[in-house]
């Protein structure tokens, strides 16, 4: 008898347009997206930045296309205890917010030491900053205190590894997890930014799944990815590279990864992401080749209606 799939799969509109690198997809609109999201046959999204701000209106078109908003990334600052206060009361906001939208996760990274995204550091700054003994605890100690107030809203926090941050390497993964309460901080396993991480996405998978609230699925060209290394490339210029790529369409093997949600019985988010320049990736087809193939896959695996 065939194991039915439990988890749904969403897409993110980073497919569409670039939150990283701001002139990917810089002219699409709002409707573009959700139109393509509706004719996918998909009914969960991501919060994007051409996206409304208005709720009412958000709410709406989303309604009237039948698709759920699910999440929306949460920059923290909470490795520096000075920032603490006013990041909470942030992820407050952040939290209502996602509360009213029926979400049930929030997609959380940690930003201090990161070249782009941490607002102390200066241009000229070539390197993350690690984390320093007082910084892990510092961030553990605040994640637990936001997955709280997530937890008030009937949400998880779900810490989203990610290249070009503090949380990047296995080594660094395993470490957050094991500093942080498990019944407060969740994982949000992404397999692209695994692979960049260094991790082999299978066993990460394996190894936290009991943590993993919430997935993002998208993939990694290699020879993109050696390259860039190779010339020292920051994380944002390996976007502009196009070292992601949705699945199917880079190195990644993703028939062990579905296979083993099917089998566990996942029952959260699985969210189809590209992140690579629309213009020369049309985001439509390269998603309808996506779940094409993860498709094929989940059939393989033996998951299905």
């Amino acid at each position: 008898m065939r194991k039915p799939t439990t988890f749904q799969i969403g897409i993110h509109p980073i497919n569409w347009v670039g939150e990283d690198v701001r002139e990917h997809g810089a002219d699409t609109t709002f409707e573009t997206i959700v139109d393509d999201i509706q004719r996918l046959g998909l009914t969960g999204t991501e919060m994007g930045r051409k996206y409304p701000q208005d709720r009412a209106a958000l709410k709406r078109e989303l309604a009237s296309r039948g698709i759920r908003l699910v999440s929306q990334w949460k920059s923290v600052l909470l490795s520096d205890p000075s920032c603490r206060e006013a990041e909470l009361a942030a992820y407050r906001t952040h939290a209502q917010f996602l509360h009213e939208m029926g979400s049930p996760v929030i997609s959380t990274a940690e930003v201090g030491g990161s070249l782009h995204f941490d607002p102390r550091r200066t241009p000229h700054e070539k390197e993350v900053l690690r984390l320093d003994e007082a910084g892990w605890h510092s961030l553990a100690e605040g994640l637990n205190a936001a997955g709280r107030i997530a937890r008030e809203y009937g949400m998880k926090l779900a810490y989203h590894h990610h290249g070009g941050t503090v949380v990047e390497s296995p080594e660094e993964i395993d470490r957050l997890m094991a500093l942080t309460d498990p019944a407060l901080v969740w994982l949000l396993y992404d397999t692209g930014h695994a692979y960049y991480g260094g991790s082999d996405p299978l066993q990460l998978l394996r190894k936290h799944y009991g943590r993993i609230a919430y997935v993002h699925l998208k993939d990694v060209r290699p020879h993109v990815l050696a390259e860039a290394r190779t010339q020292g490339a920051d994380f944002v210029t390996c976007i502009r590279k196009g070292v992601f790529t949705v699945p199917g369409d880079g190195c990644i093997d993703f028939a062990p990864i579905l296979a083993e949600l099917v089998e566990r019985g996942y029952e959260g988010w699985a969210m189809l992401e590209g992140e690579q320049d629309p213009a020369l990736h049309p985001p439509f087809q390269y998603a309808r080749n996506a779940l094409d193939y993860m498709n094929g896959l989940l059939e393989a695996a033996g998951g299905g209606e």
